[in-house]
């Protein structure tokens, strides 16, 4: 299965084709392990300025390892699953004190970093290392399912295991991080789930589906399930010329962010009392609740939200930490200084334009 025809094509058409990728202009392991964490689940394209502004914040693995969350969110931020900016903190620590700063070649210790899975371990030390370990991600399965036609959805234990043996066996171990990545490009660029460019593929010849006329049927997509869709609130309040933002707790979805206080709507409440009891579960405080100031609807991986924020003024109860990490008031203007999630942030932006329109004419 090892065949080197196929391999020296494909090799050669991705060393002419590949894109100029900034991560891909460096062996160093620890941009490389930057940017696999946040390719996970986000396109190339959309990775590109955030990990030029991470990697000019935190240029080493040190500088990541002893800066605070806080800093390193306010990097991240738009870039969204933010478990994996928590993570890529906690592994820069991991590795600074169990490994010596030194990022390990071997795909064992690799996979004992926190946030480092199979996947991620095998593209550090094959790119970074040289490594003969196969790299298999949504790309290379789908790859793989359709030169060997199987048949099957590739989500499945049994069809992973089966794929990660092709991906091995097909393996060009002279060069493993140059063919990884020119696998991993196929799929992104060529062989894609939907109309794959089949006449622009370098080995046509060699896939087994395009043979058999049944590219568009393999690999068998997923069942798909409905997204369940929830109302959220949030309160804009206010005390004075100062706005309420609390921190979430560093676990969860959005850890460690920064948000207009509230939470989901349950069965049998309006928005407005929903807004209530949570503000008083969240921070112990009674507010006034006024008009329904704006409504955001977020798609996140697994749920959509639709997130009605309402201006609200401040009555009683000194804010405590109840269900959130921390809360802070703060001026307008300063909340650009924090890391908020896509919907709040659309708040802020209109509370920005809000303010700006509001100005005096000069």
């Amino acid at each position: 299965m090892n065949d080197p025809a196929l391999q020296r094509a494909l090799v050669i058409w991705y060393q002419a084709n590949k894109r100029n990728l900034p991560w891909r202009q460096t062996c160093d392991p620890y941009p490389i392990w930057v940017s696999e964490i946040m390719l996970q689940q986000t396109q190339a394209e959309t990775v590109i300025p955030y990990y030029y502004r991470f990697i000019a914040a935190f240029p080493d693995l040190s500088a990541l390892a002893h800066a605070d969350l806080s800093s390193a969110l306010k990097v991240w931020e738009g870039l969204g699953y933010y478990s994996r900016e928590r993570n890529l903190l906690k592994a820069a620590q991991f590795i600074l004190e169990e490994y010596q700063a030194q990022m390990p070649s071997d795909q064992r210790l690799l996979k004992k970093i926190p946030g480092v899975g199979a996947y991620t371990a095998a593209a550090i030390s094959s790119i970074a290392f040289n490594q003969p370990v196969a790299v298999v991600d949504g790309n290379v399965r789908r790859v793989m399912s359709r030169w060997m036609v199987h048949r099957e959805a590739t989500h499945t234990s049994q069809s992973q295991r089966l794929l990660a043996a092709y991906a091995d066996r097909f393996l060009l171990r002279s060069d493993p991080g140059t063919w990884n990545q020119a696998v991993m490009e196929l799929g992104a660029v060529l062989c894609l789930p939907r109309n794959p460019q089949c006449h622009k593929c370098p080995v046509q010849e060699y896939c087994g589906a395009y043979a058999q006329n049944l590219t568009d049927q393999i690999p068998r997509p997923k069942p798909g399930k409905p997204l369940p869709h929830y109302q959220v609130t949030a309160g804009i309040i206010h005390r004075g010329e100062f706005l309420l933002i609390t921190r979430r707790r560093k676990e969860g979805l959005l850890g460690g962010l920064w948000e207009f206080p509230g939470g989901k709507q349950e069965p049998g409440e309006t928005l407005q009392e929903c807004l209530h009891r949570e503000l008083a579960e969240e921070l112990a405080i009674k507010v006034e609740v006024h008009r329904e100031y704006c409504s955001v609807d977020h798609a996140y991986s697994h749920f959509r939200i639709t997130l009605h924020a309402f201006e609200c003024r401040y009555l009683t109860g000194q804010p405590q930490a109840l269900g959130c990490a921390e809360w802070r008031w703060v001026k307008p203007e300063e909340l650009t200084e924090f890391a908020f999630p896509k919907a709040d942030r659309v708040i802020i932006q209109r509370l920005k334009l809000q303010t700006e329109s509001a100005k005096p004419a000069p």
